[in-house]
């Protein structure tokens, strides 16, 4: 076979097999493949603003200081700003500080509204801000909590600043995860709100509805000119995983990815030209598959009541 297609075909394997594709070696073996991209060019986002949520730890820290690296002004939106201090001395380049509970609505409206009025125009958005509760925790808004943090927030947050997106060849991306692929969508129990409580399961749910609604906002920021990718790490070694999964953190340890592993293709997504195709899932820089069970493949119809509680959720036209 010509060397393209097989390393393709290598790739794709790695992809299937899940337990080397997710781990290090998965990205060890990519990133010697001949198809694998360029990395960015040194000071590709020079004098570009990118944000950042939940940058104080993992992966966030990580995907900060590779794009202070690249240049870039980074924003830093973060629950508790006292953490942010020791970050932004890390950072190689300025940075700005804003405070943000993402999974609580009347705070993204609050920390938007401050952006807005007091921030520069701004030419990536990163949703990395995650938690896995281990019991059903709701939202000041009454939702439960892994949804408002990586669904309701992140689309709300998006969708209120974009006029300091608008026409500047943004991008955001939200940081997606591998534990999506087990859960279909939850368009009949958004808020899970029938059956036994998984802190698991509500986090794969709520990445899945992520991965989702990338049809439909991509086709809403469009017009705008704003690109909107899902991006998932693999499996990472960060504190969230040690904490919430420590069997699996014990387990798959020696071949769990490092935090910049993890977050370079966030990183490349945002600063590589010309700009990666929007409204995919992607890792290791490659667009990936949305599902591999039929159970878990939604339906257009799906997608649409989905949607529609999320925008009826944030008092968005849908």
């Amino acid at each position: 076979m010509p060397v393209t297609p097989l390393a393709r075909a290598l790739d794709t394997a790695l992809d299937r097999s899940v337990v080397p594709g997710f781990s290090k070696i998965g990205y060890a073996v990519r990133r010697r493949l001949p198809t694998w991209p360029a990395d960015p060019a040194i000071g590709a986002l020079a004098g570009r603003h990118v944000a950042v949520t939940g940058a104080t730890s993992g992966l966030g820290t990580a995907t900060a200081r590779q794009l202070s690296d690249l240049g870039a002004h980074v924003h830093l939106v973060v629950r508790n700003p006292d953490k942010a201090v020791d970050i932004a001395a890390q950072l190689r380049g300025p940075s700005t500080t804003w405070t943000c509970d993402i999974g609580d609505l009347d705070s993204v409206r609050k920390c938007a509204a401050t952006i807005l009025a007091e921030g520069p125009p701004l030419d990536g958005l990163v949703h990395n801000a995650g938690a896995m509760p281990p019991e059903r925790t709701e939202s000041p808004q009454g939702h439960e909590l892994s949804m408002s943090i990586h669904v309701l927030g992140p689309v709300l947050l998006t969708e209120l600043l974009r006029p300091a997106l608008t026409g500047r060849d943004a991008r955001v991306v939200l940081v997606t995860s591998g534990g999506m692929y087990t859960q279909p969508l939850p368009v009949d129990d958004p808020d899970y709100t029938s059956g036994e409580y998984s802190g698991k399961t509500a986090y794969a749910r709520s990445k899945r509805t992520q991965v989702e609604l990338l049809p439909v906002l991509t086709t809403r920021w469009a017009a705008d000119g704003i690109s909107v990718y899902a991006m998932h790490p693999g499996w990472a070694a960060t504190p969230g995983v040690s904490d919430s999964l420590p069997a699996f953190d014990k387990v798959m340890g020696p071949v769990l990815r490092n935090v910049d592993t993890g977050a370079d293709t966030t990183t490349w997504l945002v600063a590589s030209q010309p700009r990666p195709r929007g409204g995919g899932l992607w890792m290791d820089r490659r667009e990936r598959p949305t599902s591999f069970l039929g159970r878990t493949k939604p339906t257009s119809d799906e997608r649409r009541r989905m949607w529609e509680w999320t925008a009826a959720a944030l008092d968005l036209t849908a």
